[in-house]
């Protein structure tokens, strides 16, 4: 491996970073409720997302869904609408169904135990580890991005952290901690905390605040800029979309998308591929059977998933009464009664073009 340290992460560095943690730690509403659910839904919902993006979805998530029993149970609507703003939707579908086979299988718990819950749905090893140390203690690492920079660094690493073999090594520093005397919940969690809050990524970590600075490579060789290196994703798609806000009155039309695919299940501002004319966007509104009246241009937008951009442009076509919806997807909905229908953030500049969301949705 190139350019790394051969020692591990020692029994010392493991006690020193959990003290680190234990006066550091900041006070979030998900730690050390001592609740395996609250622990898998917290890092379901940070996957991939800002925790101040998470800390109020997870409030409200919890206040409504408090158990698993709630999560089994819940309408899809309604756990689309809860989940709206953490993108990845998908995390929500997975929720629900795992939850389903814990009542079925397990007694609406969590297992204590990793193999187990590795086989449940949108969980993989870090989640698993995460649950099964966290939650109970359990003798497993959970090492997400934020933990292989920190590995790297410490070590000098230049590997490619994307490859599976690197990642391996990598976890390979501090394997033998979970041998030892020391609780795992501590220590991955040290880990996770050192990862977001000091030593943090594009160059710019505060080494002189770290536990293990003493001890890295990086810090030491001042080469924090260039450590971890990470190889580049796939250039991502762009595709020019045409949003329609259609309107009678007080009411829009909205659908709903397919129960697959994109964006699965939610519902959106009728789009299409393409940017279309002013002609071209009326035409398909009278393909739904409406009586176009006015149309205007709205602002463009864009918005980025993981391996795709939706450049968009947007009409407000009002039109006469809707007396009743083009078919099965399709609803109409008042102002109010859209706001508690789960409509991505993919829409947000058009959603809040309108005041259809609260500041903090």
């Amino acid at each position: 491996m190139g350019n790394m340290r051969k020692t591990a992460i020692t029994q010392e560095d493991a006690g020193q970073l959990c003290k680190w943690y234990s006066v550091n730690k900041r006070p979030l509403p998900w730690r050390d409720t001592g609740d395996p659910y609250h622990v898998w839904i917290s890092e379901i919902m940070l996957q991939q997302t800002r925790i101040e993006a998470v800390r109020n979805k997870y409030v409200q998530f919890i206040s409504e869904l408090p158990d698993i029993p709630s999560l089994a149970n819940c309408d899809d609507d309604r756990l689309m609408r809860l989940w709206e703003g953490l993108g990845y939707y998908s995390r929500a579908r997975s929720l629900k169904k795992c939850a389903g086979i814990l009542m079925e299988d397990y007694n609406g718990r969590l297992p204590a135990d990793y193999n187990a819950l590795l086989k449940l749905p949108g969980i993989g090893p870090y989640t698993a580890g995460a649950i099964a140390s966290i939650a109970f203690h359990l003798p497993y690492p959970a090492v997400d991005g934020n933990v292989l920079r920190i590995l790297a660094r410490i070590s000098g690493c230049r590997d490619d952290i994307r490859e599976d073999k690197t990642k391996q090594e990598l976890t390979g520093m501090i394997t033998d901690i979970y041998k030892a005397d020391i609780d795992p919940a501590l220590f991955n969690q040290g880990l996770m905390e050192l990862g977001q809050t000091v030593c943090l990524p594009n160059g710019s970590p505060r080494c002189q605040q770290c536990v293990w600075s003493v001890n890295c490579t990086a810090a030491r060789e001042n080469t924090t800029d260039s450590i971890p290196f990470r190889s580049s994703l796939k250039q991502r798609k762009i595709r020019e979309r045409t949003v329609l806000v259609i309107r009678d009155g007080s009411s829009f039309l909205l659908r709903k998308r397919p129960a697959e695919g994109l964006l699965a299940g939610l519902y959106e501002f009728p789009g299409y591929d393409g940017h279309l004319s002013r002609k071209e966007a009326l035409h398909e509104a009278e393909k739904l059977s409406l009586t176009p009246l006015t149309v205007k241009a709205l602002p463009d937008a864009k918005h980025v998933f993981t391996h795709l951009e939706w450049h968009m442009k947007a009409y407000e076509i009002t039109v006469a009464e809707i007396t009743s919806v083009p078919d099965g997807n399709y609803i109409l909905a008042k102002k109010k009664e859209l706001a508690g229908l789960a409509v991505p953030s993919a829409f947000r500049t058009y959603t809040d073009w309108y005041s259809l969301r609260d500041q903090d949705s």
